[in-house]
């Protein structure tokens, strides 16, 4: 049952598709069911409207970033080494000669491991497989191949471990864990958005490291002039990985048999 749940794609249970098939649903039984179908349609629609909202948005981004906090001493920390995780990718990219690099997300959280890594000095693990198989007669190139490329070209930072296998967190988490504990490795400063933190946080410490928090990307507060109010791409795509995260954990709990997501 857990399987055939996970086979549901993410899309469509998330906004905007949920709300534009809500939409459809009702305009489709306007006719024959006029109350019911302008209820639908008119339901959808205003939730598209709040939730693209960046003021709305933070009601839902808050609780999940006040789950961890900014890392203001990384040379204290105490950590051996700083993983970074991978996001997306932007496939064929012209100005790189066709070649993957890591998308804006993912660009974020290199940035701050190049931070880290210069602070520090500690070296460097990457985290990211490939999805889909590569065209016929072409090596796989995986997200943490593009993440350690700009790592090394574009920030000169050296790359010391490259995971290519992970799907998600947990299997960033592991396939990660085993490559560290290999150069007993123990503790690790973990590189991630602030959203997306807590639950990371719980795969790792579940696949036997250490963790300290390494979040970047913190949304909370800057929703503040009237702008904020209006319905913007940007407030649904906060919405958006807000309320996925929100359903990560839960499924995640759920995978573990109910086991809880620690708050810090």
């Amino acid at each position: 049952m857990l399987d055939l749940i996970n086979a549901i794609p993410r899309s469509l249970i998330l906004p905007p598709a949920n709300l534009f098939l809500l939409i459809l649903i009702g305009l489709a039984l306007w006719r024959r069911w006029p109350r019911i179908g302008r209820s639908l349609a008119g339901t959808g629609l205003a939730l598209l409207a709040l939730l693209s909202m960046p003021k709305v948005a933070e009601l839902f981004v808050t609780p999940l970033e006040r789950m961890t906090a900014p890392l203001h001493a990384p040379e204290r920390a105490g950590a051996q080494a700083i993983v970074v995780l991978g996001a997306g990718r932007l496939r064929n990219a012209p100005e790189y000669g066709g070649r993957d690099i890591p998308d804006v997300t993912a660009l974020a959280r290199l940035r701050y491991a190049a931070h880290l890594q210069r602070r520090t000095k500690l070296p460097i693990l990457v985290s990211g497989g490939t999805v889909g198989k590569p065209p016929a007669g072409e090596r796989a190139y995986s997200l943490a191949d593009a993440m350690a490329t700009a790592l090394r070209e574009d920030f000169g930072v050296p790359v010391q471990w490259v995971e290519a296998r992970s799907r998600d967190t947990a299997e960033n988490a592991a396939y990660s864990a085993a490559l560290l504990r290999a150069d007993e490795v123990r503790r690790v400063l973990l590189v991630t958005d602030a959203m997306h933190m807590a639950r990371a946080r719980a795969a790792f410490e579940r696949a036997g490291l250490e963790v300290v928090d390494a979040p970047t990307m913190f949304f909370t507060g800057q929703a503040r002039s009237i702008h904020a109010w209006v319905p913007s791409a940007e407030g649904l795509r906060r919405s958006w990985y807000a309320m996925y995260e929100l359903i990560g954990m839960g499924w995640y709990r759920l995978r573990a048999g109910g086991a809880q997501v620690p708050e810090r």
